[in-house]
C-alpha cells in the first residue's frame, strides 16, 4: 500500500504513514460494524435455543436492532456518581476499548495481508491482552462502589488464572512451528498431518491444548460460564454497574472486540487460520479471508452455544479448573510435545550423536545478516567442518531446517547440490554459490528451491566467531 502512495507522488514517509492509517481504518470499521452484527447473532442464537424470536423488529429480520440499542446509549446522559474519581473512571473504559482495537494490528487476515508483520506478534497479543484487566481494575476502584470493588478483583485472579494456562499452550503452538510470527505459524500448519489436514487441532498432541485454549478464551474474555466479574444475581452488573451512556457502550464494544479475537485466534493458532482445512489445490481458489471468517463465525457459535446452555460456575470451581487441572494439563503436552519433538528430529541413533560429538571441536558459529535476499527473515547460520564433511544449517522464513550431513569438496565450493528436511517434514533442495569451506568464511549463499516450487535466494555476510 505504501508503494501505491508513492506513486501517486508523495515521500516515502507521508506514503507509509497514510498506509498505515488507511490499514488501521480498513481494520477498525469493519470490526465495528461486526461487532454490531455479531450482537445480533449472539441473541438470535441464544434465542433461538430458548424456542423464542429474539431481535425481530427494528428493520429487516432485526438487524438494525444493535445500531437502534447504539443510538439509544449515544443520547443518554453520561453519569458520574459523585463520589468516583472520576479522571479514573472515564479513562477505564477508553482502556478497554483501545486495547481490544491495537491487538489486530499482528493478525493475518490472508498471506501478507496483515497490519504489522513482526516476529514477535504472539507475544505482542500476550502483552497486550492482558493490560485489558487494567480497564476492569480502575472501573471497580474508580466506582468507589462495593459491587464494582467485588467485580474487580474477581476479575484480577480469573484473568492472572488463565493467562497461565494460555501461555502454556502457546509454548507448545511455537515449539511446533518454531516462530512467534503468526503468519509463519499458519504457514507451518499447511498439510501438517498426513500431508492432508491444515490444521495443529488434528495433531492428537495438540487437539487437547486447542480444547485448554478454547475454555481459557471464554474465561479470559469472562464470558459464561466464567462471567462472575458481571454476575448480575450477586453483584447487579459488577465492575459496569456505575456506568451509563457511552462509557457503557465502550464496554460492550470491547468485550465483544475481545470475544472475536479470542475466535480469530483459535482459528489461527490451531486450525490453519486463512488455509482452508484440507490441503486440496481447488480450496485455495477461495480467497483466504473467507476461510479465515468462516472459522471465527465457527467458534462464535461455540461461545453463543456455551453460554445458552451452560450454568454459570462457582467461584471456587473457577479457580479450581485453572489452577488444579488447566495448570498441569497444559504443562503434561508441553513436556510430551517437546519430548516428541526431540525424539524426531535428533532421534536416538548412537551414531549421529558420534558424529556430533566428533564435529564439536571443530564447529564456528556464525553472526550473519542477510544481503540481497528475496526471503522474509533469516536467523544465524551455523556449520562446522570436520575434513570435507560439514553440518550447514539454513534457514527459511520463519522456519528452521534441521541440520544434514553434507559432503563439500573444497575444489568444487560452488554449484553443490545440498539436500535437508525443515521441522514440518518438507523436503528442500539448495545449491552452494561461492561457498568458502574455511572456518572462517567471509560470505555463505544459497540458492533455495522447495518441492512446492517456492524459489527464494539469499545470500548472507558472515563474520566468524571462535570455535564453540
Amino acid at each position: 500500500m505504501t508503494a501505491f502512495f508513492q506513486s501517486l507522488g508523495m515521500s516515502f514517509e507521508w506514503a507509509w504513514f497514510v498506509a498505515t492509517i488507511a490499514g488501521i481504518l480498513l481494520i477498525a470499521l469493519p470490526l465495528m460494524l461486526a461487532v454490531a452484527m455479531i450482537i445480533y447473532a449472539d441473541r438470535k442464537i441464544w434465542a433461538a435455543m430458548a424456542l423464542r424470536r429474539g431481535p425481530n423488529v427494528v428493520g429487516p429480520l432485526g438487524l438494525l436492532q444493535s445500531f437502534a440499542d447504539g443510538l439509544k446509549v449515544f443520547l443518554q446522559e453520561t453519569i458520574i456518581p459523585s463520589s468516583a474519581n472520576k479522571g479514573l473512571f472515564l479513562l477505564a473504559p477508553i482502556i478497554t476499548f483501545t486495547v481490544a482495537l491495537i491487538v489486530w494490528a499482528v493478525i493475518p487476515f490472508q498471506a501478507g495481508v496483515v497490519l504489522a508483520n513482526i516476529n514477535v506478534g504472539l507475544l505482542y497479543i500476550l502483552a497486550a491482552s492482558s493490560l485489558g484487566v487494567y480497564g476492569v481494575i480502575l472501573a471497580g476502584w474508580a466506582s468507589n462502589s462495593k459491587y464494582p470493588f467485588y467485580s474487580a478483583i474477581r476479575a484480577a485472579a480469573q484473568m492472572v488464572s488463565y493467562e497461565v494456562s494460555i501461555g502454556f499452550v502457546l509454548i507448545a503452538v511455537v515449539l511446533w512451528a518454531g516462530t512467534f510470527n503468526l503468519s509463519g505459524i499458519v504457514n507451518a500448519q499447511q498439510g501438517h498431518v498426513l500431508g492432508i489436514f491444515n490444521g495443529f487441532g488434528f495433531n492428537p498432541l495438540l487437539f487437547p491444548m486447542a480444547v485448554v485454549f478454547l475454555i481459557s478464551a471464554l474465561a479470559e474474555t469472562a464470558r459464561a460460564p466464567f462471567d462472575l466479574t458481571e454476575a448480575e444475581s450477586e453483584l447487579v452488573a459488577g465492575y459496569q454497574t456505575e456506568y451509563s451512556s457511552m462509557a457503557f457502550a465502550l464496554y460492550w464494544l470491547g468485550e465483544y472486540a475481545n470475544v472475536i479475537l479470542m475466535c480469530t485466534l483459535n482459528a489461527v493458532l490451531f486450525w490453519g487460520g486463512y488455509l482452508p482445512p484440507i490441503d486440496w489445490a481447488p480450496l485455495y481458489a477461495v480467497p483466504g479471508i473467507i476461510w479465515l471468517f468462516i472459522k471465527i463465525l465457527v467458534f462464535f457459535f461455540i461461545f453463543s452455544w456455551i453460554k445458552a446452555t451452560v450454568p454459570r460456575y462457582r467461584y471456587d470451581q473457577l479457580m479450581r479448573l485453572g489452577w488444579k487441572i488447566f495448570l498441569p494439563l497444559a504443562l503434561f503436552f508441553v513436556f510430551a510435545v517437546s519430548g516428541w519433538l526431540m525424539i524426531q528430529r535428533v532421534g536416538f541413533s548412537s551414531q549421529r550423536v558420534d558424529q556430533q560429538v566428533a564435529v564439536v571441536a571443530s564447529r564456528y558459529d556464525h553472526a550473519c545478516e542477510p544481503v540481497n535476499t528475496s526471503a522474509q527473515s533469516f536467523g544465524r547460520v551455523r556449520f562446522a567442518l570436520d575434513g570435507d564433511a560439514s553440518f550447514v544449517g539454513f534457514s527459511e522464513p520463519a522456519t528452521w531446517a534441521v541440520p544434514v550431513e553434507a559432503q563439500l569438496p573444497p575444489s568444487e565450493p560452488s554449484g553443490h547440490v545440498l539436500r535437508w528436511t525443515t521441522k514440518d517434514g518438507r523436503a528442500l533442495e539448495g545449491r552452494t554459490v561461492g561457498t568458502d569451506t574455511s572456518p572462517y568464511a567471509e560470505s555463505f549463499g544459497v540458492v533455495v528451491k522447495s518441492d512446492r516450487e517456492r524459489i527464494e535466494w539469499a545470500q548472507w555476510s558472515c563474520k566468524s566467531s571462535e570455535p564453540v
